[in-house]
């Protein structure tokens, strides 16, 4: 299936509501080829958010109000002070489910025409939607029976015909067998429900959803990592989610609500400090990697509840980096399971992309290369040109990759396949079958 641009001269926006912090990004499309150009960003210290889950509306709902001001305020003069209308809103990746499916259409000799792409997506579409709402508790974990989900991506990754693969757009050619193997990923319906009210509040309307492991690779992978095999592990404040690419796509996708702000929590407990000292010790003094210069070295943690700082407390930083290595070998123990279970094999590659603002903690990379077994390297938003010195880094990854999906990935978008097979257009389908059939 051809990719679909926002035409030349779209407002494309991005809205990553996260744990720690909230963002906007606000851009406008340069061609028809899905470049883009930055007008402006916005970020916020989140509130009312917990492990990517929206726990407070109000509160919620301030700080993305201010974010997205910001960004506006940025970019008025290029937008003439017209308020932003649409964006495109993260999915937490808890939420979603991952799922690969292969649909084989008899063609019969005709030429294949999008109407059998539309044809095998909408199918595969189904059968996900009559999976879940028939999948018992017992053999999906915390699944619950009956619960509605919704599709928020269907990204065909390939077409065989007649048995033969590598095909990337079969329209046009001839065969018998028409088979497609399509990713398509869920999401909780009562979660989208909660986003969609938390931003209508501050009057946007949301054009899609976007997973955000699938964001950050969008924003941070190149071209050869994407095709040959790369995962890319997105490290947020309380999310880790993680996507498997390969042959240009993304094949697989899941999370673990481990992340960043337990890390912070686990220090604030063994030093019996502050949440907000801890969270400075993490960013000063951390690091994922213990070293021998770390016994020596002292640092001064303020006491939880006292205010008279005059008294140091000093304690070694191999403490401080005894805490933090611990969790993080776990946040990669599990990425590790959950990508061994996931029966990809070979299909995962030799390359790790760690990106989210955890990633950029002194020794992750090193750490990472040791319980993954796998060559890694930080990530930062490289498809997303002319972003802020101040953005421009892993931690905004994700906000990037958004406006990439909205610019250059719309027909992957799982409401517009639906809005295209729907009554408007029963009368070009019918023409089109009767062109196949007689």
């Amino acid at each position: 299936m051809k990719p679909q641009y926002a035409p030349k001269g779209s407002l494309i926006a991005a809205l990553d509501i996260g744990s720690f912090k909230t963002a906007c990004f606000l851009a406008r499309t340069t061609d028809d080829e899905g470049n883009f150009e930055i007008l402006g960003v916005g970020h916020q210290k989140s509130e009312g958010v917990k492990n990517g889950m929206i726990i407070d509306m109000d509160s919620a709902e301030t700080v993305i109000r201010k974010a997205v001001h910001a960004a506006e305020h940025m970019a008025k003069e290029h937008t003439k002070g017209y308020p932003l209308r649409e964006v495109v809103v993260n999915m937490p990746a808890t939420q979603t489910r991952s799922y690969g499916r292969t649909i084989d259409i008899q063609v019969n000799g005709h030429d294949i025409t999008d109407r059998d792409l539309h044809s095998a997506l909408t199918r595969a579409q189904d059968d996900i939607l009559d999976f879940e709402q028939n999948t018992s508790p017992s053999a999906q974990g915390d699944q619950i029976l009956g619960a509605r989900r919704d599709l928020i991506h269907t990204i065909p990754v390939g077409y065989r015909i007649d048995g033969h693969g590598g095909i990337t757009d079969p329209v046009g050619m001839n065969g018998e067998i028409l088979s497609a193997d399509i990713h398509v990923i869920s999401a909780d319906q009562g979660t989208l429900k909660n986003l969609s009210h938390c931003t209508g509040q501050s009057h946007l309307d949301i054009s899609a959803f976007c997973s955000p492991p699938y964001a950050a690779g969008l924003a941070s992978l190149v071209e050869d990592e994407m095709d040959l095999g790369c995962t890319i592990i997105d490290i947020g404040a309380g999310v880790t989610s993680f996507a498997v690419f390969h042959s240009g796509h993304m094949i697989y996708s899941d999370a673990i609500p481990v992340g960043g702000q337990h890390v912070t929590n686990d220090i604030a407990t063994g030093l019996t400090t502050s949440l907000h000292d801890a969270e400075r010790l993490k960013i000063l003094y951390g690091n994922a990697i213990a070293s021998d210069l770390d016994e020596t070295e002292l640092i001064d943690v303020p006491r939880l509840g006292e205010t008279d700082r005059r008294d140091p407390n000093h304690v070694p930083r191999s403490l401080l980096i005894g805490i933090i290595q611990p969790r993080l070998e776990e946040v990669f123990e599990l990425v590790r399971a959950r990508l061994n279970d996931s029966g990809l094999g070979q299909t995962l590659g030799r390359r790790v992309v760690l990106t989210g603002g955890t990633s950029q903690m002194s020794g992750i990379r090193d750490l990472a290369n040791h319980v993954l077994d796998k060559q890694v390297r930080i990530g930062r938003p490289i498809r997303c040109p002319g972003l802020p010195d101040a953005v421009d880094d892993p931690a905004f990854a994700c906000t990037a990759g958004m406006l990439t999906y909205a610019a250059a990935h719309t027909h992957e978008i799982s409401g517009n396949l639906t809005k295209s097979m729907s009554a408007e257009n029963i009368f070009q389908s019918i023409k089109l079958w009767l062109k196949d059939n007689w």
